[in-house]
Order: structure tokens, then C-alpha cells, then sequence
């Protein structure tokens, strides 16, 4: 017997709280619905928050920089009028060599030319034609990032979306064409190979491929990963990567703010336990307290491991439907740590403490393809990287009202970490160990390192998962494989954002076009919400 509901019926119930469930809000409500969100922790945001994480010292909790957030995401919910200021980095990466040399990345074609220089004259001069194919296909991904994929099975409207979808590609030049084949279905060591001759360099652009990527650069379909990336833009510029002032937090509070004048409620603290199903139709949920609320469609802004295996029951989905999500591929092989820090890194190929471009930039500890190789296979016996991928970045450098003064927070991505240990070993005994051989890590570049942590936040695959409802910790909510991209994400059939039952609906990161900080999923759900609904012109009229 049903407990009566929290509220009247809403129009609208989306699960989750993070930045897609926030955009989808927002879009829902200016069209007149009645929208609620329920977020599972005390916290709304989902990943992209700001959190105290030690006395003084704020970071950006899981989700820690920003290049993806679409414009359009950012202009329709006036973000920049509510405080949102993100600061592009001076220099986009740096790179402490094997050698005891450096290499960096960024601030612009002719200083990263004369950079290149110091490694190859070659790799500097093909550079300029490297940047081009790059940008040619990603501009095609800017594109496609706020359209609808074609829903196998669709009919007539699906028929035209594809074709509509692809004159884009097909109207390329046949090299652009042959660029796009390369990055979808190469490794991203064979599609580097083929531009590049310095390791340093190929590293300094393979790093993107394995970020959130539990794979080896020699993956096929890794040089996606790469390109996934590279489409984002900070402040018009595109490429480019920043830190957003306040932590991502300001992103998320920003939404929040935008959503509760458009007349969203959003209740935190209200963890949904069962999506519940009448006749083949969601019609509500029930959260862990065991409270019941209804809406016209239901939302999920979780993962499709999470919604399909743990939120509905077995007996409401098509066996089919289960097999093909059963084998739907879920951990990013990532391990995050925030640090608290008396003072910044001193780094031997580059000495000094006082404050340089390179704190400001994103530091990578990962010299080679190969050691981004060895990370992987060490991660698949061993469980972690005897030598982790380690990206740090230090965003009090630009933000001083994360530390106190003279202080820093560090946030480090780590890369390779097994989303599920072998031999039967639990992440919440081995956890501090693999931390420790991160700190380790960095302490081997910049020897001051271990001695300045004040205080640390450990979060492995498992806490990721427990914390942020990640399923095995992965940061994109599903691979970005070839076979989970676009019309297939999360699988064929269900790509248009319409689950399996009617009412049912997804907006989160495991949909098209993937993860990372972008409020496109959010965008596209709601456009189709609001069609299935009659209100179409609603969202398309307001911008």
C-alpha cells in the first residue's frame, strides 16, 4: 500500500540533482512545467560542487575544471549575471620529463611552436596542421552536441535527423572525413604516430585520451577520447580549459538559483530507492525514506547502470533491454584527491616555490604514452599503476578564497585505478595505500611536496560510486567507446533520451553527447520532453 506523496502530482520528477538534472530543470519550468528535483545528498550539484574538505581549505570536490559547458547552457540560464567567472589557464599543460626536462603546452600556435622546437623541428611544423584536423572535427561535435541522435526504430523523424545529422559530415573535405575515421576508431598512440615523432609531445596530447578512460593509449577508439576533450571552450576561445572562480560549485549554485526562479523545487537530502512502474509506464518514485512522489514523466539524471539495474525492477524491463545493458561498459579507472598545502610544489626541472605559469596550468605526471600504457596493465593485474597518470591542478592560484593565505589546495585526477579490485580486495582497505603512492608520485617531480600536505581527501572508484552515485566510479557515467556514442548511448534504440517505458526519460552524462561538465544532455532531454508534450516551440522560442 502506497504512503501518500510528498506533494500534488508534479508535471515533471527528475532524479538527481547534478548539472544536467539543473539544466533539464531549468528548461521544463520556463515552459510552464511543474518541475521537482531530488538530489541524494545535502548538497546540490551532483559532482560539480565546492566543498570544505579540511579547516580553511575549499576545492572543487569531484569535477575540478572547466572547457565543456556549452554557451548556449550558459547564456539561456544567465550564469555570468549570477557570479559565474572562469579563468582561462596561462598555459594549458606542463610536463616534467624522465630526463629532468620540461615540456609545456599552450599560450598560443607560436610559443608552443617555439616549445616543440626544443624536441623536434618537425613536430613544431606540423603543428599548425595538427591543430586544423583537430578543430575541423570538433567544430562538427559542437554541432551535434545539442542535436537529438536518430533513435533506431524511429520511423520517418529519425530518418531526417540522420540525414540531417550526417549532410554535416558528408559535405567535408574527403581529408576532414578521413581525420574524423582516424579519431573515432584509432588508438590514440596510432593517430599521434602518424602527425608526431617526439614522445614528449605525443604525450602532451595523449594525456587527453586517457583521462576518465580506463584503457591504454593503444586502445583502439582511444584517440576519441582525446578528441572528446579537445570541443569545449572558456570564454570564446575554443579548446581551451579555465577554472571556474567559487569552484565548479558556482556553476551548479548558479543553475540552482536559475531554477528556483523559474519555479523549480529541488529537495536535497531525498535519495530515490525504486522508479515505480504501472502498466509499462514510470508514473514516480519512491526514496529511501519511503515517501512516494508522482509526475507526468520521471527523469533520471543517474547513470544508466544506476536507473536500469538498481532504480526499476527486473520484471518492468524487456529481458533484450537487460542483456544489452548488462553488458553496458561502466568505470573510468579514476581516483580523486583534494590536498591542502602549506606552499606550492617545487619542481626540479623547474625550481621555485614563488608562483609561476606552470602552477596555473594543468600539471601532468605522465611523460610517455608508454607510461600511460604501463599504468593500464599494471591497473588490470595489480588493481592500481605501480606509476599513476596523475594530473594536478592548483586553482588557488587563481582563487584565493579557496585557502587561507599562503596557502593552496590541489586537486589530483589520477588514472590507472581498477574500478573493481582483483583477487576479492575492497577499495576501502586499499585506498590509503594507493593515496600514498600518489602522493609518492608527485613528491618525485616536486620534492617538497609531501612535507607541505596539511590535509588530504581521498575519493577511489568505490567512494566515487558511494559518494556521487557513480557506477564503478566512472566520472562519464559509461564509456566513450565507439559502441556508446551518440545513437547508441546508452544503447540502440533509446539514444533520443526516451527510456524503455513510456513517461521515462534520461538527461544525465550516459546519454549523447557524453560526459564531462556540459549541461547538453540536460538541454536535449528537456527539448524532447517538451515535444513528446506539444510545448516544443516553448524551448526553442526563449532562446
Amino acid at each position: 500500500m502506497r504512503s501518500r506523496p510528498l506533494s500534488p502530482r508534479s508535471d515533471a520528477v527528475i532524479i538527481g540533482g547534478g548539472h544536467n538534472g539543473l539544466v533539464c530543470a531549468f528548461y521544463l519550468a520556463r515552459a510552464g512545467l511543474k518541475v521537482r528535483v531530488l538530489e541524494r545528498r545535502g548538497i546540490v550539484g551532483g559532482t560539480a560542487v565546492t566543498e570544505e574538505f579540511h579547516p580553511g581549505f575549499r576545492n572543487s570536490t569531484a569535477s575540478y575544471t572547466v572547457s565543456l559547458l556549452n554557451p548556449k547552457v550558459i547564456a539561456d540560464m544567465r550564469l555570468a549575471e549570477r557570479g559565474l567567472r572562469i579563468v582561462e589557464r596561462p598555459i594549458s599543460n606542463f610536463l616534467p620529463q624522465a630526463d629532468g626536462g620540461y615540456l609545456k603546452l599552450g599560450g598560443g600556435l607560436e610559443r608552443t611552436q617555439a616549445e616543440f622546437r626544443r624536441f623536434s623541428t618537425h613536430d613544431a611544423e606540423v603543428l599548425p596542421a595538427y591543430y586544423d584536423a583537430l578543430e575541423g572535427v570538433a567544430e562538427v561535435l559542437r554541432d551535434l552536441a545539442l542535436k537529438t541522435p536518430p533513435n533506431a526504430g524511429g520511423g520517418l523523424r529519425s530518418l531526417l535527423a540522420a540525414a540531417t545529422q550526417g549532410r554535416r559530415l558528408a559535405a567535408m573535405p574527403l581529408e576532414r572525413q578521413r581525420d574524423t575515421l582516424d579519431l573515432f576508431t584509432k588508438s590514440a598512440r596510432a593517430f599521434l604516430d602518424g602527425w608526431f615523432e617526439s614522445e614528449a609531445v605525443k604525450a602532451a596530447f595523449g594525456f587527453d585520451a586517457v583521462v576518465g578512460n580506463y584503457a591504454s593509449p593503444d586502445t583502439p577508439g582511444s584517440a576519441y577520447v582525446l578528441l572528446h576533450h579537445v570541443f569545449g571552450e572558456v570564454n570564446g576561445k575554443k579548446g581551451a580549459w579555465g577554472h571556474a572562480i567559487g569552484g565548479m560549485g558556482a556553476i551548479t549554485q548558479g543553475m540552482a538559483e536559475a531554477c528556483r526562479e523559474a519555479g523549480v523545487e529541488i529537495e536535497l537530502d531525498a535519495p530515490v530507492a525504486r522508479v515505480l512502474v504501472e502498466m509499462g509506464t514510470a508514473v514516480g518514485v519512491r526514496l529511501e525514506s519511503g515517501a512516494e512522489v508522482f509526475g507526468a514523466v520521471i527523469v533520471a539524471n543517474v547513470g544508466p547502470r544506476i536507473l536500469y539495474e538498481r532504480l526499476i525492477d527486473a520484471a518492468d524491463l524487456a529481458p533484450d533491454f537487460l542483456r544489452r545493458m548488462a553488458g553496458f561498459k561502466t568505470g573510468s579507472g579514476t581516483f580523486r584527491m583534494n590536498v591542502a598545502l602549506s606552499e606550492l610544489p617545487d619542481f626540479t626541472c623547474l625550481p621555485g616555490k614563488a608562483m609561476a605559469e606552470h602552477h596555473r596550468s594543468g600539471i601532468i605526471i605522465a611523460p610517455t604514452l608508454d607510461y600511460m600504457d604501463r599504468a593500464f596493465t599494471d591497473a588490470r593485474r595489480f588493481g592500481w599503476s605501480k606509476a599513476p597518470i596523475v594530473e594536478m591542478l592548483i586553482p588557488s592560484t587563481v582563487d584565493d578564497s579557496l585557502a587561507p593565505p599562503g596557502a593552496h589546495v590541489a586537486s589530483l585526477f589520477c588514472q590507472q585505478f581498477a574500478p573493481v579490485l582483483p583477487d576479492g580486495r575492497s577499495w576501502d582497505d586499499e585506498r590509503e595505500a594507493a593515496a600514498d603512492l600518489i602522493v609518492e608520485t608527485v613528491d618525485a617531480v616536486a620534492p617538497n611536496f609531501k612535507a607541505a600536505i596539511l590535509g588530504r581527501m581521498i575519493l577511489s572508484p568505490l567512494d566515487l560510486e558511494r559518494t556521487f552515485g557513480l557506477a564503478g566510479g566512472d566520472i562519464f557515467h559509461g564509456a566513450l567507446s565507439l559502441d556508446q556514442l551518440w545513437a547508441a548511448r546508452p544503447v540502440l534504440g533509446h539514444g533520443d533520451y526516451r527510456g524503455p517505458l513510456k513517461g521515462l526519460y534520461m538527461c544525465g552524462a550516459g546519454t549523447h553527447p557524453g560526459g564531462g561538465v556540459t549541461g547538453a544532455p540536460g538541454h536535449n532531454a528537456a527539448r524532447e520532453i517538451l515535444a513528446d508534450r506539444g510545448l516544443f516551440g516553448r524551448i526553442l522560442g526563449r532562446g
